[in-house]
Protein backbone atom coordinates (compact mmCIF):
# COMPACT_ATOMS: atom_id res chain seq x y z
CA UNK A 1 0.00 0.00 0.00
CA UNK A 2 2.75 2.74 0.79
CA UNK A 3 6.60 2.83 0.06
CA UNK A 4 6.61 4.06 4.05
CA UNK A 5 5.36 1.74 6.87
CA UNK A 6 2.08 3.23 8.21
CA UNK A 7 2.87 3.71 12.34
CA UNK A 8 1.07 1.97 14.70
CA UNK A 9 -2.35 4.30 15.75
CA UNK A 10 -1.89 2.99 19.52
CA UNK A 11 1.62 4.43 19.91
CA UNK A 12 0.97 7.96 18.54
CA UNK A 13 0.71 10.76 20.26
CA UNK A 14 -2.29 11.21 22.26
CA UNK A 15 -3.55 14.26 20.12
CA UNK A 16 -3.06 12.55 16.92
CA UNK A 17 -4.60 9.38 17.96
CA UNK A 18 -7.86 11.82 19.38
CA UNK A 19 -8.12 13.64 15.72
CA UNK A 20 -7.90 9.81 13.98
CA UNK A 21 -10.12 8.22 15.63
CA UNK A 22 -12.93 10.71 15.79
CA UNK A 23 -12.20 10.76 11.66
CA UNK A 24 -12.44 7.05 12.26
CA UNK A 25 -15.92 7.42 14.37
CA UNK A 26 -17.36 10.10 11.72
CA UNK A 27 -16.58 7.88 8.35
CA UNK A 28 -16.28 4.08 9.50
CA UNK A 29 -12.88 3.88 8.75
CA UNK A 30 -9.78 5.29 8.97
CA UNK A 31 -8.67 7.30 5.49
CA UNK A 32 -4.94 6.16 4.58
CA UNK A 33 -3.11 9.84 4.41
CA UNK A 34 -3.80 9.55 8.40
CA UNK A 35 -1.74 7.24 9.34
CA UNK A 36 0.45 7.53 6.38
CA UNK A 37 1.66 11.35 7.40
CA UNK A 38 0.93 10.65 11.12
CA UNK A 39 4.84 8.73 10.85
CA UNK A 40 6.15 12.57 11.53
CA UNK A 41 3.69 14.14 14.47
CA UNK A 42 5.03 17.77 13.99
CA UNK A 43 4.13 17.43 10.07
CA UNK A 44 1.02 15.50 10.61
CA UNK A 45 -0.64 18.52 12.77
CA UNK A 46 0.84 21.36 10.74
CA UNK A 47 -0.71 19.64 7.52
CA UNK A 48 -4.02 19.20 8.95
CA UNK A 49 -3.86 22.45 10.86
CA UNK A 50 -3.96 24.22 7.40
CA UNK A 51 -6.50 21.81 5.92
CA UNK A 52 -8.42 22.57 8.47
CA UNK A 53 -7.69 26.18 7.99
CA UNK A 54 -8.63 26.28 4.26
CA UNK A 55 -11.19 23.47 4.14
CA UNK A 56 -13.20 25.06 6.94
CA UNK A 57 -13.42 28.30 6.44
CA UNK A 58 -16.27 30.16 7.00
CA UNK A 59 -17.48 33.38 5.04
CA UNK A 60 -16.79 32.11 1.90
CA UNK A 61 -18.54 31.45 -1.17
CA UNK A 62 -17.31 28.23 -2.20
CA UNK A 63 -19.67 25.10 -0.93
CA UNK A 64 -17.79 21.95 0.50
CA UNK A 65 -18.58 20.84 -3.16
CA UNK A 66 -16.67 23.74 -5.02
CA UNK A 67 -13.55 22.66 -2.77
CA UNK A 68 -13.84 19.20 -3.72
CA UNK A 69 -14.10 20.03 -7.19
CA UNK A 70 -11.30 22.36 -7.07
CA UNK A 71 -9.33 19.36 -5.57
CA UNK A 72 -10.62 16.09 -7.58
CA UNK A 73 -9.77 18.51 -10.57
CA UNK A 74 -6.19 19.14 -9.81
CA UNK A 75 -5.34 16.18 -8.39
CA UNK A 76 -6.71 14.54 -11.10
CA UNK A 77 -4.10 17.12 -13.15
CA UNK A 78 -1.42 15.74 -10.91
CA UNK A 79 -2.08 12.57 -11.55
CA UNK A 80 -3.06 11.77 -7.97
CA UNK A 81 -4.82 8.14 -7.68
CA UNK A 82 -5.41 8.66 -3.99
CA UNK A 83 -7.08 12.06 -4.05
CA UNK A 84 -8.35 11.73 -6.98
CA UNK A 85 -10.38 8.92 -5.30
CA UNK A 86 -10.97 9.91 -1.88
CA UNK A 87 -11.55 13.62 -2.63
CA UNK A 88 -14.27 12.74 -6.07
CA UNK A 89 -15.97 10.90 -3.22
CA UNK A 90 -16.65 13.42 -0.83
CA UNK A 91 -17.46 15.77 -3.84
CA UNK A 92 -20.05 13.18 -5.21
CA UNK A 93 -21.28 13.53 -1.87
CA UNK A 94 -21.77 17.17 -1.17
CA UNK A 95 -22.68 17.54 -4.93
CA UNK A 96 -25.34 14.78 -4.39
CA UNK A 97 -24.42 13.83 -7.98
CA UNK A 98 -23.08 9.96 -8.50
CA UNK A 99 -21.60 11.01 -12.09
CA UNK A 100 -19.74 14.23 -11.40
CA UNK A 101 -16.44 13.52 -9.98
CA UNK A 102 -15.50 11.00 -12.66
CA UNK A 103 -16.24 13.70 -15.19
CA UNK A 104 -14.60 16.64 -12.66
CA UNK A 105 -11.63 13.71 -12.87
CA UNK A 106 -11.53 13.30 -16.68
CA UNK A 107 -12.46 16.42 -18.09
CA UNK A 108 -14.09 18.87 -15.78
CA UNK A 109 -15.03 21.11 -19.34
CA UNK A 110 -17.21 18.08 -20.11
CA UNK A 111 -18.48 18.17 -16.66
CA UNK A 112 -22.12 18.56 -15.62
CA UNK A 113 -21.33 21.53 -13.23
CA UNK A 114 -22.55 25.49 -13.84
CA UNK A 115 -20.23 28.24 -15.66
CA UNK A 116 -19.42 29.98 -12.17
CA UNK A 117 -17.77 26.24 -11.24
CA UNK A 118 -16.17 26.05 -14.63
CA UNK A 119 -14.39 29.42 -13.80
CA UNK A 120 -13.56 28.50 -10.66
CA UNK A 121 -11.78 25.61 -12.04
CA UNK A 122 -10.27 27.11 -15.12
CA UNK A 123 -8.60 29.15 -12.67
CA UNK A 124 -7.83 26.83 -10.17
CA UNK A 125 -5.78 24.02 -13.57
CA UNK A 126 -4.39 27.66 -14.45
CA UNK A 127 -2.29 27.64 -10.71
CA UNK A 128 -1.92 24.15 -10.88
CA UNK A 129 0.06 24.21 -14.40
CA UNK A 130 1.20 28.10 -14.59
CA UNK A 131 0.51 30.19 -11.45
CA UNK A 132 3.71 32.27 -12.73
CA UNK A 133 0.91 33.41 -15.88
CA UNK A 134 -2.30 34.64 -13.25
CA UNK A 135 -2.89 38.28 -14.22
CA UNK A 136 -5.79 40.91 -13.32
CA UNK A 137 -7.52 39.51 -15.96
CA UNK A 138 -8.34 36.27 -14.60
CA UNK A 139 -9.58 37.98 -11.45
CA UNK A 140 -11.79 40.08 -13.32
CA UNK A 141 -13.12 36.86 -14.97
CA UNK A 142 -13.93 35.07 -11.46
CA UNK A 143 -15.61 38.91 -10.56
CA UNK A 144 -17.73 38.46 -13.31
CA UNK A 145 -18.88 35.02 -11.82
CA UNK A 146 -19.34 36.43 -8.11
CA UNK A 147 -16.04 35.62 -6.67
CA UNK A 148 -14.14 38.10 -4.40
CA UNK A 149 -10.76 38.49 -3.99
CA UNK A 150 -11.22 36.28 -0.53
CA UNK A 151 -12.77 33.66 -3.14
CA UNK A 152 -9.82 33.74 -5.58
CA UNK A 153 -7.38 33.59 -2.55
CA UNK A 154 -9.13 30.34 -1.32
CA UNK A 155 -8.81 28.94 -4.68
CA UNK A 156 -5.79 29.62 -5.17
CA UNK A 157 -4.65 28.22 -1.68
CA UNK A 158 -6.89 24.61 -1.98
CA UNK A 159 -4.93 24.12 -5.21
CA UNK A 160 -1.72 25.12 -3.87
CA UNK A 161 -2.14 22.71 -0.32
CA UNK A 162 -3.54 20.22 -2.49
CA UNK A 163 -0.28 19.80 -5.07
CA UNK A 164 1.88 19.27 -2.18
CA UNK A 165 -0.70 16.80 -0.70
CA UNK A 166 -0.93 15.40 -4.55
CA UNK A 167 3.02 14.92 -4.38
CA UNK A 168 3.71 13.57 -0.77
CA UNK A 169 0.95 10.82 -1.71
CA UNK A 170 2.49 10.04 -5.11
CA UNK A 171 5.63 9.94 -3.64
CA UNK A 172 5.38 7.47 -0.44
CA UNK A 173 2.58 5.63 -2.72
CA UNK A 174 -0.56 6.23 -0.73
CA UNK A 175 -3.21 3.89 -2.45
CA UNK A 176 -7.14 5.22 -1.79
CA UNK A 177 -9.47 3.08 1.16
CA UNK A 178 -11.74 0.59 -0.93
CA UNK A 179 -14.46 2.25 1.02
CA UNK A 180 -13.90 5.90 -0.77
CA UNK A 181 -14.90 4.16 -4.30
CA UNK A 182 -18.83 3.74 -3.09
CA UNK A 183 -19.05 6.25 -1.68
CA UNK A 184 -21.73 8.70 -2.86
CA UNK A 185 -22.55 6.20 -6.00
CA UNK A 186 -25.61 4.80 -4.61
CA UNK A 187 -28.10 6.33 -2.16
CA UNK A 188 -27.50 5.81 1.40
CA UNK A 189 -29.14 2.94 3.10
CA UNK A 190 -31.38 3.77 6.15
Amino acid sequence: MTRYPLPDLNILPADIQEKILEVQEKSGFIPNVFLSLARRPAEWRAFFAYHDAIMLREFSSLTKGDREMIITATSAANQCLYCVVAHGALLRIYEKKPLVADQVATNYRKADITPRQRAMLDFALQVCHSSHSVEDADFAALHAHGFDDEDIWDIAAITAFFGLSNRMANVSGMMPNAEFYLLGRQPRQK
